[in-house]
C-alpha cells in the first residue's frame, strides 16, 4: 500500500482523518485530501488536495478512506468505511449502501453487527480496528475521583432537529451560569441549526461561552462533566472518564445520569458533583464495548486490516452491487467537479 485518499464531505472529518494520516506518513505512504463543498482552508499546509476526478485517477489511490456515508464509487482504490461517529442509535448507522469493501469498526458494539452482515451480503469485509479519532484521547483519561464546585460543563449536543436538546436546555444554562453554579462551555455541532448558534451566542456571559473549533478533544479535556442528548459525543466522553448527563436520550442506561426535564439539570449536576467517581464507575463498562482501545494505536489497526484487505483482493467475496439509482445520484452530485464521471 503506497497511496491514500480521504474523502471529506464535513468539517467533522479532520479531527477523524488527522490521526491516520500521521500514521500513515510515519510508514512512507503518500496522503491526498479531496474536499467535497468544503473550501481548501481547512486543510493545513502540509496537507495536499486532488481537486477532481480527473487527478484522483492520475494519483491512482490504493484506498479511498471515508468517514461518510457515500463514496464516488467509479474512483480508483479500495473504499473503506471508518465511520463519522458513535452514534449506533442513529438511523442509518448499520445500513449496508453497497458503495464499501471493508468496514473499520470501533468495538464490540458495532463489530458484531457488521459481522452478522457480512455472510447476508457477501461483498464486504468488517476488522474491529477502533476509531482513528480515539488515538489523541489515550492521552486524555481523566483520573480524577473527585471534583470540586462550581464544575466545568460542556454541553455538546446533536445537531437532528429530533433529537437535539438545545431548545430545551438554553434557559436552565442560563440561569445555572448567571447563578455562577456551573462554568458552561457550549460546543456545537458543525451543522447545527445557524437560529440555535445564534440564540445561545446571545445568552452568554461571563461563565457561559461558544468554542467554535472542529476539534472537539480540547473542551472535552478541559470539562468535568460532559452534557449531551443522543450524540456521538456521550461515547467519547465516557471512553476518557467523563461523567455523562443527558437529555432525553434515545436509548438511557446507567452509563449516563439521563433527565427526562429541563428541570432536573441542576440537580443532575450536583449529583455528578458530589458522586464524582460513581458517575465515572458507571460509564466505564459501556465504553469497553463501544471502544475498548486506550493504547492510541487504532490507526495503526486500520492501516493494517486496509493492507490485509488489499492484499487479499476480493478473494471469497462476490461483486460489489449495482445499485444503478444509488450511485447515479452520486455521479450527479460529483458533476460539478472537472474531469471523467462515469454513470
Amino acid at each position: 500500500m503506497q497511496k491514500l485518499l480521504f474523502f471529506v464531505e464535513q468539517p467533522y472529518s479532520f479531527p477523524i482523518l488527522r490521526p491516520l494520516e500521521a500514521a500513515a506518513k510515519a510508514r512512507g505512504i503518500e496522503v491526498r485530501w479531496f474536499l467535497y463543498d468544503l473550501p481548501e482552508s481547512y486543510l493545513m499546509a502540509d496537507e495536499q488536495r486532488l481537486a477532481d476526478t480527473t487527478a484522483v485517477n492520475d494519483y491512482n489511490p490504493d484506498a479511498v478512506i471515508c468517514p461518510g456515508n457515500w463514496v464516488p464509487h467509479f474512483w480508483p482504490g479500495h473504499k473503506i468505511q471508518i465511520f463519522h461517529g458513535f452514534g449506533i442509535d442513529k438511523k442509518g448507522h448499520f445500513n449496508i449502501r453497497g458503495f464499501f469493501d471493508l468496514y473499520c469498526t470501533h468495538g464490540p458494539l458495532t463489530t458484531s453487527r457488521f459481522k452478522t452482515a457480512e455472510p447476508t451480503y457477501g461483498y464486504f469485509r468488517s476488522v474491529e480496528t477502533g476509531w482513528p479519532k480515539m488515538d489523541p484521547y489515550a492521552k486524555a483519561v481523566d483520573t480524577r475521583t473527585d471534583i470540586t464546585a462550581p464544575p466545568a460543563v460542556l454541553y455538546a449536543p446533536t445537531f437532528s432537529p429530533s433529537l437535539t436538546s438545545t431548545y430545551a436546555l438554553l434557559e436552565p444554562l442560563s440561569e445555572l451560569t448567571r447563578a455562577g453554579k456551573a462554568d458552561v462551555t457550549v460546543k456545537f455541532h458543525p451543522m447545527m441549526a445557524k437560529d440555535q448558534v445564534t440564540a445561545y451566542k446571545a445568552a452568554l456571559n461571563d461563565h457561559f461561552r461558544v468554542v467554535e473549533n472542529t476539534d472537539l478533544l480540547p473542551a472535552l479535556q478541559q470539562a468535568d462533566i460532559v452534557l449531551s442528548d443522543t450524540s456521538s459525543v456521550v461515547a467519547e466522553s465516557l471512553c476518557i472518564g467523563k461523567p455523562v448527563i443527558t437529555l432525553n436520550t434515545l436509548h438511557p442506561g446507567p452509563y449516563v445520569l439521563n433527565i427526562t426535564d429541563p428541570s432536573e439539570l441542576a440537580t443532575a449536576i450536583h449529583t455528578c458533583t458530589e458522586h464524582y467517581a460513581e458517575r465515572k464507575e458507571a460509564g466505564k463498562a459501556y465504553a469497553d464495548q463501544m471502544h475498548p482501545y486506550q493504547d492510541g494505536k487504532s490507526s495503526e489497526r486500520v492501516l493494517d486490516a486496509i493492507d490485509h484487505h488489499i492484499r487479499e483482493g476480493h478473494k471469497g467475496l462476490k461483486k460489489l452491487p449495482f445499485n444503478w439509482l444509488r450511485k447515479r445520484k452520486v455521479a450527479r452530485k460529483m458533476r460539478k467537479y472537472a474531469g471523467h464521471v462515469e454513470t
